[in-house]
């Protein structure tokens, strides 16, 4: 492993941030540090900077034990969620900073400056300043700032928190793409899961200072682990007696499931069109329908138990107080520590539904 974290622990006060911390990370990798606000994500950050010391346990980057090591001799670059580019200082000065600080001669400085310009996609903003800029090209600048001292491994912290919706989705697959194509071992902090399923190799769920799970963003997003990341992951629901839907008996432990929407198919009452599994649809009745661009959400009621769904574009209109037919594909149950995936009896044997 490039990076290892070995039983981390910090404390601000009696908030402890991170509480026994363990993972690795191999060279080249992208890596997702993901989870809610308070959940010591930004405190893994800024102790592999050196920004912050751990209370205990030990950061290893390329087999090296940096717990002793100041911010400026662990060879990294961070890129701040503020950008924290210098104001008054043009665009060229401020990537050049770092460069000058390491007592580069003027010659490598200006062709450093310029390709790193050219790799952000920026060539022609050298002598301009911060704010004659975007947020989305401030961004760029603030990495191109961070690579200049060809550091070997990258940190950002929530790089994208600040900027629009729009901006937001192409500076991912931009970054991405730059990474990709400089290899630099790169770590962001995000609580946007679509983010960190986007962006990442693998993601580092946080949750109350401890690691969830480590894993590609398919074995995170199919395979949640623990009941957190079930819950966190996805657009997810909790049943509390999932024993009254049909195709599915409670396991030992097990009273409570996730669901969620791609877990559901929505049918209309009436329609006559055969269905091979019918007899496992549940009765419904529409509480709500909302339009998403690609499909209809619908919220809708069985029994007592209250399930969300998607709903294709094409087919026929659904409205509140419309009856339909639902059948629940599977679920993910969950104890105190861990979860499994329940597929609906009706299911079992269909290659359709195998994962």
């Amino acid at each position: 492993m490039y990076i290892e974290l070995k039983n981390i622990n910090k404390s601000f006060g009696d908030f402890k941030a991170s509480d026994n911390v363990s993972f690795g990370i191999e060279k080249g990798k992208l890596i997702g540090l993901l989870g809610p606000s308070g959940s010591g994500k930004t405190t893994i950050l800024r102790m592999l900077a050196g920004l912050e010391k751990q209370d205990s346990g030990d950061i290893i980057i390329d087999g090296k034990n940096v717990n002793k090591l100041p911010s400026n001799e662990r060879g990294i670059g961070f890129v701040f969620q503020s950008y924290a580019l210098f104001p008054f200082m043009t665009v060229y000065d401020n990537i050049a900073y770092g460069l000058k600080v390491q007592k580069k001669d003027k010659k490598f400085i200006k062709q450093r400056v310029a390709e790193l310009l050219e790799l952000v996609g920026l060539p022609d903003v050298g002598k301009r300043y911060p704010d004659q800029l975007s947020g989305g090209q401030r961004q760029r600048i603030a990495l191109a700032r961070a690579l200049a001292p060809q550091p070997e491994l990258l940190l950002l912290d929530e790089p994208f928190a600040a900027i629009d919706a729009k901006v937001r989705k192409e500076l991912r697959t931009w970054l991405r793409d730059t990474i990709d194509k400089i290899g630099i071992t790169s770590i962001f902090v995000t609580h946007d899961q679509d983010e960190a399923i986007e962006v990442a190799d693998e993601i580092v769920i946080t949750n109350k200072g401890r690691v969830e799970q480590i894993g590609n963003p398919v074995e995170i997003y199919l395979e949640p682990k623990t009941p957190f990341v079930a819950q966190f992951i996805g657009q997810s629901a909790i049943i509390e007696d999932y024993s009254k839907l049909k195709g599915f008996e409670v396991t030992e432990n097990n009273a409570s499931a996730i669901i969620r929407p791609e877990f559901i198919e929505i049918n209309k009452f009436e329609d006559s069109e055969y269905h091979p599994f019918e007899s496992s649809m549940e009765d419904a009745v529409v509480e709500d329908v909302s339009f998403r661009g690609n499909s209809f959400e619908v919220r809708a009621l069985i029994d007592n138990i209250s399930i969300t769904g998607r709903y294709p574009l094409n087919a026929s209109r659904l409205k509140k107080g419309d009856k339909v037919k639902v059948l629940i594909k599977k679920l993910y149950t969950i104890d105190e520590n861990t979860t499994n995936i329940l597929v609906n009896k009706a299911l079992d044997d269909s290659e359709l539904y195998y994962i």
